[in-house]
């Protein structure tokens, strides 16, 4: 759900629960309160965790949430106290409080949105001009981060076993371009295996995932095909120029060996010049 109509749906059923406490239970603001910040803990925690969309968002609407419940508990505790001789309700140090809190929860709330949807209507079209060579320009940032960091951690320590398997195999594995990596034309990746014996590893499967650091919609996966024992080919239009993660990965049987690399891909204009 979009972070912004998760907020505003949270916080409407905030209040109409808190005056249902307040004016409709006549509870008192600050029991109404407890009682809101603890029923809306119950119900949003276990949501959260079921639909998890990472800790800055589960931070945000527990701060939005709970200074919402303080908020109205302490705005219904100052009408239910006899005004102070000077016929004024408002206190400067508590508004201060949470003018700064709100302030901080709005910025990082837009933070987040930009960040996952990016920006979008006039707005974007008068900060982020088209330029003359782009087809299409985005602000958001595709490059997600994973939150499951159980599973990135186990993923970790089989990678670790994996390497110290690599490194007993023995496999020598050469790769790169023959000739230049051009953004929109055919080159071709060659990648060369052999064993500890310095033989041929034919009849394995290979392939090679090119990863944009800044896009992972530009990610990409090839299958190489061998040409002669132990060397394996294949045709790669980069569709993009600058900086590509490579991956690559040898299968023969139960064995896998994995190389990580990078490359850069040259623009065509740059070439002709």
């Amino acid at each position: 759900m979009n972070l912004l109509l998760s907020l505003a749906i949270g916080l409407a059923l905030i209040v109409l629960v808190f005056f249902g406490l307040n004016r409709g239970l006549r509870l008192p603001g600050r029991q109404a309160a407890v009682i809101l910040a603890i029923l809306t803990l119950g119900f949003y925690l276990p949501y959260a965790l079921l639909h998890w969309e990472g800790g800055d968002v589960l931070a945000i609407h527990l701060a939005v949430y709970l200074m919402t419940v303080f908020v109205l508990g302490l705005l219904a505790y100052q009408r239910e106290q006899k005004l102070p001789p000077s016929g004024r309700s408002f206190r400067w140090g508590p508004g201060m409080i949470i003018g700064f809190f709100a302030v901080i929860i709005a910025m990082d709330s837009m933070f987040v949105t930009l960040a996952t949807n990016g920006m979008g209507g006039r707005v974007a079209e008068i900060l982020l001009p088209k330029p003359r060579h782009a087809e299409t320009i985005s602000s958001h940032f595709p490059g997600v981060i994973s939150h499951d960091f159980q599973k990135k951690e186990a993923l970790y320590n089989q990678y670790l076993h994996q390497v110290e398997q690599q490194k007993e195999r023995g496999w020598q594995v050469q790769y790169g371009w023959l000739g230049e990596a051009v953004a929109h034309q055919a080159s071709s990746f060659q990648v060369r295996a052999r064993d500890k014996q310095d033989q041929p590893i034919s009849g394995g499967n290979v392939e090679v995932s090119f990863l944009r650091p800044s896009d992972k919609n530009e990610d990409f996966n090839l299958k190489l095909a061998e040409s002669e024992p132990g060397v394996y080919r294949t045709e790669v239009t980069p569709p993009m120029p600058g900086l590509w993660q490579v991956v690559i990965v040898v299968r023969r049987g139960d064995d896998v060996q994995e190389i990580r690399a990078s490359t850069d891909v040259i623009d065509a204009t740059s070439k002709a010049k």
